[in-house]
């Protein structure tokens, strides 16, 4: 640093200078900063396609995908047998429930807690060993953080032994054991991952998508890339009429109220009411509910149920074609099917062939005018929409969901985003037009993150938030959208025939070449990914493992994490979902069995049940100085070193208090 340097290069250390004022204050950030670089790397974990599954999401973070039971195993697992490694983990996992069950037949109640306090401190010293006691501080509960600090960082000596001994009594003595208890046991779920990363699809199948919403909220540290079914709820949100009639029918499809009554307040009652009016004759079979074994719904509320899911997907066709009116430019008109139908002879043309009706009561639509809306279903789309934004918490949810994600992150060396990636016929990145701007690639995706965003600015002219507000159900379902990338979302096509090829839904050609390791290489290019390891990382559709499949392609370039959380698909993969672990030791893939209740795993002391494969091992321990986050350490230390030289050599003048 010299008294030439550039008015910028001044203007950045005396902005450092107001934080670092002398010698001092800076070498020892130096100091500090060149200590982190050389810590372990924390461990990242990758999850996608939740699709509801509250409790399953819940056990997988209890537990970090397997990584504490690890942990436990290698403290205790020559001083406790296999039982009691499992009623350990379990306690760590469900700490309340565990404690109510264990201390109603514990006759040695206070030499339980010192025991159990110990084990707890162990492990929790294990976890915690690679961050600085400053990251760890700020993870410790405000009312046990001292005594949880000295606990970790005092190991029993001659000196200290009564000391530490006299701090485990005074916890049990003054009535506070079992709240240290569970306060420790959230610091070492909190603590075992670093990083999580939602590679979309919180939404959707499954009753628990605001519980996972609320989870999340609550997180330290998570990133989330949009998938298609959390575009449908955030269009839904923005007040788009066809992505709330979309969210509405997949809900009553898979009989899911809870998320959509419990948690977000919608009023279901103009909906049923309709339904009920309508359909009062009709028995809606095509309409019934895909339930799974454990729903318990009554034969009267299934009958209601179907005919809502009547009602509101014959809506739903009419508002979609009002959008697709509007926005001739995606190319989506083959989509308007309602005037395809003839009426009189129950048959429907789709594709130049002609196919019988499987329904043909369809009393709320006009043949001569088939996208109006009656009066009756215009007053419901209005009480609805007025419903979805009203709801605060869907709001809360949705606003989280834009500060936290995009459509896609680059994360050491690893490029995530949920679906796809626009491919032409020979594999080259595939040109798309979005709000009048010919994008592709990175490009493509920024631009989609951007568009989508206005939706929910109010500073920008209405006809740009109009266009995001319509965008958000372009990406649902159109052809060239990197969320869905089919040839076409045949919904009508399954409710009212039975004619497979009509069903059939091409999937784009990112699908045909993501097995070929020059097309990742090539994705990873146009992102700028570097490194000699380096992936792409998607969920969105499910890996058959049942069929053999392999969740690891193009060579180990690919990792599709998909495994099917959402109960329908359980029976299609053979699995139950897949969490991928990165942590300094490298990947590992774990493949979960299904999970059935926080109280069955409480019950049967259940840990993690799946499989782990290791996808990838360094040759040497990572460290933080491998990382993002090290390089972005590194180009502090090199500022923090430009500034010690300008105050060495007169540049700027230190500063004492």
């Amino acid at each position: 640093m010299t008294a030439t340097s550039n008015d910028s290069d001044m203007r950045i250390l005396e902005l450092l200078s107001d934080s670092f004022p002398n010698i001092g204050a800076t070498a020892t950030e130096i100091i500090n900063l060149e200590a982190i670089l050389n810590l372990p790397k924390g461990t990242e974990h990758f999850i996608a396609d939740l699709h509801g599954e509250y409790q399953a999401f819940r056990h997988i973070l209890n537990n970090a995908s397997g990584d504490i039971r690890r942990k436990v195993n290698i403290l205790y697992g020559d001083e406790l047998d296999e039982q009691e490694i499992r009623r350990l983990c379990t306690i760590i996992y469900y700490p309340t429930r565990m404690l109510e069950r264990i201390l109603s037949a514990e006759s040695d109640v206070e030499g339980f807690y010192k025991t159990l306090i110990k084990r707890l401190i162990e492990v929790c010293r294990v976890i915690t060993s690679k961050y600085t006691r400053s990251k760890v501080r700020k993870a410790l509960p405000a009312n046990f953080a001292y005594i949880i600090e000295e606990l970790l960082h005092e190991s029993p000596s001659n000196n200290k032994d009564a000391y530490i001994a006299t701090i485990v009594d005074s916890i049990y003595s003054t009535g506070q054991a079992a709240s240290f208890v569970v306060e420790l046991c959230e610091v070492i779920k909190r603590m075992s991952i670093d990083q999580l990363h939602v590679l979309g699809d919180v939404f959707d199948r499954g009753p628990g998508a605001h519980l996972i919403m609320d989870t999340l909220c609550g997180y330290d540290k998570f990133d989330i890339q949009w998938g298609n079914h959390d575009v449908l709820w955030m269009g839904a949100a923005a007040g788009n009429d066809a992505c709330i009639a979309n969210a509405l029918r997949l809900s009553l499809r898979f009989g899911n109220m809870s998320t959509i009554e419990d948690g977000y307040g919608i009023n279901l009652l103009p909906l049923a009411t309709l339904a009920m009016d309508v359909y009062a004759d009709d028995p809606c079979s095509a309409f019934a509910p895909h339930l799974d074994e454990s729903t318990s719904i009554s034969e009267a509320n299934v009958n209601l149920i179907a005919k809502m899911h009547k009602a509101i997907s014959i809506i739903q066709f009419k508002l979609e074609g009002a959008i697709i009116d509007r926005h001739p430019e995606w190319r989506m008109a083959d989509r308007k099917l309602l005037d395809s139908i003839d009426y009189a002879a129950g048959a429907i043309t789709v594709d130049g062939r002609t196919l019988p009706l499987t329904d043909t009561n369809l009393p709320t639509i006009d043949p001569a005018d088939p996208y109006r809306l009656t009066d009756a279903e215009r007053e419901v789309v209005e009480k609805l929409h007025h419903s979805f934004r009203s709801s605060e918490k869907l709001r809360r949810h949705i606003s989280a969901i834009l500060s936290h994600g995009c459509m896609y992150a680059v994360c050491n060396g690893n490029l995530l985003f949920h679906a796809s990636m626009p491919l032409n016929d020979d594999g080259t990145l595939k040109t798309v037009e979005v709000a009048g701007e010919k994008v592709r690639g990175k490009a493509l995706m920024h631009r989609i993150g951007m568009v989508l965003r206005d939706a929910f600015n109010h500073d920008i002219e209405p006809a740009r938030r109009l266009y995001a507000r319509d965008y958000y159900w372009y990406l649902w379902c159109g052809p060239d959208s990197p969320l869905f990338d089919k040839s076409k979302m045949a919904t009508l096509e399954r409710y009212l025939t039975d004619d497979k090829v009509a069903q059939h839904e091409e999937k784009g050609a990112y699908f045909k070449f993501r097995n070929n390791p020059a097309t990742i290489d090539m994705i990873l290019d146009e992102f700028g990914v570097e490194g000699e390891h380096r992936h792409v990382i998607n969920g969105h559709v499910p890996v058959k493992y049942v069929k053999g499949e392999n969740p690891i392609k193009a060579d180990g370039k690919l990792m599709v994490i998909d495994g099917g959380f959402s109960k329908p698909y359980h029976k299609t993969t053979g699995t139950a979902g897949y969490t991928l672990v990165y942590h300094s030791r490298g990947f590992q893939l774990v493949k979960h069995e299904p999970f059935s209740s926080a109280e069955d795993a409480i019950n049967t002391l259940t840990d993690i049940a799946g499989t782990t494969e290791i996808v990838e091992l360094s040759d040497r321990r990572l460290r933080v100085r491998d990382t993002d986050k090290g390089r972005e350490l590194q180009r502090q230390i090199s500022e923090l070193r430009r500034l010690l030289s300008a105050y060495r050599h007169g540049v700027l003048k230190e500063r004492y208090k």
